[in-house]
């Protein structure tokens, strides 16, 4: 009808301009509901039911008036306002001919033309504001998440002249206790008494081994110490603990998927899915002759993210 009643056309775009502008309510009634209903853990155990289902119903609503709205009004859009009649493009091979080429950027001006989105601003303004609105619920719950890692990812707890501590029992370790083949598992000393121990941890633990100097890497050289090396024990691959070592070989394994690390070639992947070798930890003797790290991690531990350089 739309075609030649003028009336229907402007009926039906008044529609579908009232179907993009309640898609933005929906997007704002879910925005408003998230932050307006406040999970306050002190309220009593009914309050607090009460409470979730009305924030679950207002996001729930307001993100499914969101979308339908502008899928609704699309689909509506195209049944009413466009052109109803079949075409048939037959395709053809590599480039077309600058005639050809030239003929499909007119098919194109002439679908805009078609639409109706150039000469009707009312549907053209919402449905860009409905567009401009639907991705901020999304923003907002994955920017809620929780705190930028800022720097977290790239630091762990290791510093110049921290003692490696025997994990799990504790206890400083000697260069003189660790003998050709010895394995030891040790934390930085004082990892303990951080905030959030079980997070530094994660990202901390390290794999002391003693092996002779001369099968050692030049470039693994300046970190050890009289042939003793310290890696990360967590697999660049997934973050795994990287905790089985082959004694015969001077292999690492990670036990989740296989990756394999040669620790003679500065724990060099050599097998399986991880794409960086395990970090070295720089480490020395104190006065005393305790093993010491001679300098943190000169990059991140596990598994690379987005922002690692």
């Amino acid at each position: 009808m739309a075609d030649t009643d003028p009336k229907a056309a402007k009926r039906a775009e008044r529609q579908v301009a009232f179907l993009f502008v309640l898609s933005m309510v929906g997007t704002l009634v879910m925005i408003v509901g998230y932050f307006a209903v406040k999970m306050d853990h002190e309220l009593g155990f009914i309050d607090y039911l009460n409470r979730l289902e009305l924030s679950n119903k207002l996001l729930g609503i307001g993100m499914a008036v969101s979308l339908l709205g502008i899928g609704v009004g699309a689909v509506h859009w195209a049944k009413t306002l466009m052109p109803d009649e079949e075409r048939i493009d037959y395709r053809h091979l590599q480039r077309g001919s600058d005639e050809v080429r030239a003929e499909a950027v007119d098919m194109l001006a002439t679908g805009v033309e078609e639409s109706g989105f150039a000469r009707r601003p009312l549907i053209r303004n919402t449905l860009i504001g409905a567009m401009a609105l639907f991705p901020l619920p999304g923003l907002i719950l994955f920017r809620d998440t929780g705190p930028l890692p800022g720097k977290y990812l790239a630091t762990t707890f290791w510093k110049a002249g921290d003692r490696l501590m025997l994990d799990p029992e504790g206890g400083p370790i000697k260069a003189s206790d660790m003998v050709l083949g010895s394995v030891a598992h040790v934390l930085p000393e004082g990892i303990e008494e951080s905030e959030h121990p079980l997070n530094e941890k994660a990202k901390a633990a390290v794999l002391l081994i003693r092996l002779e100097e001369d099968l050692l890497a030049p470039e693994s050289l300046p970190g050890a110490h009289g042939g003793i090396v310290a890696y990360s024990k967590i697999c660049t691959h997934m973050g795994c603990p990287v905790a089985l070592y082959e004694q015969r070989t001077h292999h690492l394994l990670c036990p989740c998927h296989q990756s394999t690390f040669d620790l003679t070639q500065n724990c060099k992947v050599i097998f399986g899915p991880a794409k960086r070798a395990l970090p070295q930890l720089a480490i020395t003797v104190d006065d005393e002759g305790y093993l010491v790290a001679a300098a943190p991690f000169s990059e991140p531990t596990g598994p690379s993210y987005w922002e690692r350089s």
